[in-house]
């Protein structure tokens, strides 16, 4: 998969792969700009506690990789053998990532690894039905980077 050139979206708002949104505190992706198949990025917290924005990047493989890790979460969702599952996107050591741990409460972890060494933990009481907004999210900015 690769994305064709020019602008990420005829609109001025950034285009969000990622919102996990307990309604109370969220983590959001938000795809700032591209070149080839690169995006620059910034992963973004609200909470009442913390409110961080973190730079970031991937390329189209990566976009690919959030749809896996979706994937996995529902697959690990519907297995009762006990382990929680956990996930890097994306991939660690590049770059600023998340890491999603499906546990009850949902758990995502910001780490800004190459750069400050900061971690933020931010535990979201997601309902039943955000693995489906997050598959139409994905399936959207999938549309509006032209993959």
């Amino acid at each position: 998969m690769s994305f064709p050139g020019g602008s990420v979206t005829e609109s001025a708002e950034p285009v969000e792969l990622i919102r996990l949104d307990d309604g109370v505190q969220s983590v959001a992706v938000r795809v700032l700009s591209r070149e080839g198949d690169h995006c620059d990025a910034e992963i973004v917290i609200e909470s009442d506690f913390v409110n961080a924005t973190v730079r970031t990047g991937f390329d189209a493989d990566d976009v690919r990789a959030w749809g896996s890790l979706l994937d996995a979460v529902e697959e690990d969702e519907c297995d009762d053998e006990g382990a929680v599952f956990a996930g890097d996107w994306p991939q660690e050591g590049r770059t600023a990532y998340i890491t999603f741990v499906a546990d009850d409460p949902y758990l995502v972890e910001v780490r800004d690894a190459p750069g400050t060494q900061i971690c933020v933990r931010v535990p979201l009481d997601l309902d039943g039905g955000w693995i489906i907004e997050a598959r139409e999210r994905h399936a959207a900015a999938l549309r509006a980077l032209g993959a």
